[in-house]
């Protein structure tokens, strides 16, 4: 799904806005778990968040242009909280989405993209986080949990920084894997489970449907519901670098799953509990 999307000029920086998805495209959301939104961050943005993470690279003995340096299958790094980071999260066009998958008063609306960037490099080596899983929301004693109601958070995100062909270790996603999780964490109630054992629970069922994977041109961005089953991709067979940042947008309360007036997030979780 590709934004209709005008430009507008805000001190030199370009801001693009979006119309609001169609009902066709947000019942696309809640069946198959996912949607991207093409050229959803200018590419003068783009550019520029890259040559900050290559200066971040460069002083870890890592040169993008020298193979020789790229010892490792992964590296990952914190998202800055530099200005053409913010302006990258903060665009309009995700904001007004954000909105629209979410109660709009009960998500953070942060300055900043947030989260990490793993770095993938053309490499044979298995990086050892190519396992399927869903992402935590809350941390319990240094792990990540998950519960029914998606405490804490609302999307994943993936902000492609570089473009990403199916050779390039795309994220692969499970459409509609979203829907068979809610059944494995609504028996653990408010406490829910660990991510690492939701991820033994998941069945072979959910294997078997439909991959999608995360290519496209640097400046996309996939937004994708929090249960949605994904995992790495690899060996990474490409000639350059990938680089993605994979931020949450935190919720601040849960998801009431009250069925009055579900957002679309809810509604998939709604759905896989086995309503309508």
């Amino acid at each position: 799904m590709a934004p209709r999307a005008s430009t507008r000029q805000r001190h030199s920086t370009i801001i693009l806005e979006v119309t609001m998805l169609s009902d066709t495209e947000l019942a696309t959301f809640v069946r198959e778990g996912f949607i991207a939104l093409r050229g959803a961050v200018p590419q003068n943005i783009i550019d520029a968040c890259r040559r900050e993470i290559e200066e971040d690279l460069r002083s870890r003995g890592i040169d993008v242009a020298d193979p020789m340096t790229w010892k490792f299958p992964v590296v990952r790094l914190a998202c800055p909280e530099t200005p053409v980071f913010q302006a990258a999260g903060s665009q309009p066009v995700l904001w007004t989405v954000y909105d629209q998958l979410l109660p709009p008063d009960r998500w953070w609306r942060r300055t900043g993209v947030g989260g990490t960037i793993p770095v993938r490099f053309p490499h044979d080596e298995d990086p050892g986080d190519a396992g399927w899983h869903i992402e935590g929301s809350f941390e319990v004693e240094g792990d990540y949990w998950v519960n029914v109601r998606s405490r804490e958070r609302g999307l994943l995100v993936l902000f492609l920084l570089s473009d990403v062909g199916v050779d390039d270790a795309p994220t692969e996603l499970k459409v509609g894997s979203h829907l068979d999780i809610p059944p494995l964490l609504s028996p653990h109630g408010e406490q829910g489970r660990s991510v690492l054992s939701i991820a033994q629970m998941i069945p072979a069922t959910t294997f078997a449907r439909e991959s999608a994977f995360a290519t496209g041109r640097s400046g996309d961005v996939f937004i994708c519901h929090p249960f949605l089953v994904h995992r790495a991709t690899w060996p990474h067979r490409g000639v350059r670098p990938r680089y993605m940042a994979q931020p949450a947008v935190t919720l601040l309360d849960p998801f009431a799953l009250d069925g009055l007036e579900p957002c679309p997030v809810e509604q998939a979780i709604l759905m896989g509990l086995g309503g309508t």
